[in-house]
């Protein structure tokens, strides 16, 4: 499973992308629950609804799926922890 995360906005507009190939880790099954609770809480309010000026928007992408986007604030805690693990472990893009 290739899991990407990108993050974007914030004050400065910076954009930070990571990716985890799960292929040969030794926690890739939780790596794959996580991926799927991640996805199955599905997308956040569009950046036009968000409450939060100047906040992070995340897009989390499974296997190259259009994936979920979600604002920082409306991180669900699977969502929460992924994207802090991918992006801390994953490889940057």
């Amino acid at each position: 499973m290739r899991i990407e995360v990108t993050r974007s906005g914030g004050f400065a507009g910076l954009v930070r992308r990571a990716l985890v190939d799960t292929d040969g880790l030794d926690d890739a099954e939780e790596w794959h629950r996580l991926a799927e609770a991640a996805l199955a809480d599905g997308a956040g309010p569009s950046p036009a609804e968000s409450s939060v000026r100047d906040g992070f928007r995340y897009e989390i992408a499974v296997d190259g799926s259009p994936g979920v986007e979600v604002g920082e604030q409306d991180l669900t805690p699977a969502q929460r922890d992924l994207t802090a693990r991918a992006l801390a472990e994953g490889t940057r893009l």
